[in-house]
């Protein structure tokens, strides 16, 4: 049937008519039924105000303490990436992007902030299961948001971690 119809005319006229409608740009609505994600731009932003300002104490591998600025929302994880470049000891991995598939973003929180946190979900229990060097604060970075009542908080991270999706 698809033959007789390209061949009762001209068939570069037929594929024109045919590629023209295919192609007529649909006019946008402006209509979104999800929010709008910026995926991990906003960690990449500086503090608006001095209220904002989280500061989060990480002790590294090599014992080292840092010190850096975070704001509220970030996720620790994006934040320690961010701070990468000026304090190269700060290193989370975290090879699956937050998307809770690995635990190469693994820290050690401290007691005394650890309860402030909310609960870990079973997702990240399943992941923390992988990590080495558990402990009994340990957490995900990547599943941690910060708050103001997380100023100050310090983290540790574990001597080393573990890529399954490598090692």
């Amino acid at each position: 049937e698809l033959l007789n119809w390209l061949m009762r005319g001209s068939l570069a006229k037929r594929l024109a008519t045919t590629l023209s409608w295919a192609c007529t740009p649909v006019p946008s609505r402006g209509i979104r039924t999800t929010a709008r994600r910026l995926h991990g731009d906003f960690e990449m932003l500086d503090p608006t105000s001095p209220d904002d300002i989280v500061r989060v104490h990480f002790i590294c591998r090599d014992g080292s303490r840092q010190t850096v600025n975070g704001k509220i929302g970030d996720n620790l994880l994006y934040l320690a990436h961010r701070w990468r470049r000026e304090h190269p000891s700060v290193a989370l991995e975290g090879a699956c992007e937050a998307s809770l598939a690995c635990s190469t973003c693994h820290v050690i929180v401290s007691n005394e902030y650890f309860d402030v946190l909310p609960e870990a979900d079973e997702r990240e229990e399943d992941m923390l299961d992988l990590a080495a060097c558990l402990s009994d604060t340990s957490r995900l970075g990547c599943q941690i948001v910060l708050g103001k009542e997380l100023d100050g908080i310090e983290v540790t991270l574990p001597p080393y971690t573990r890529n399954y999706y490598v090692d």
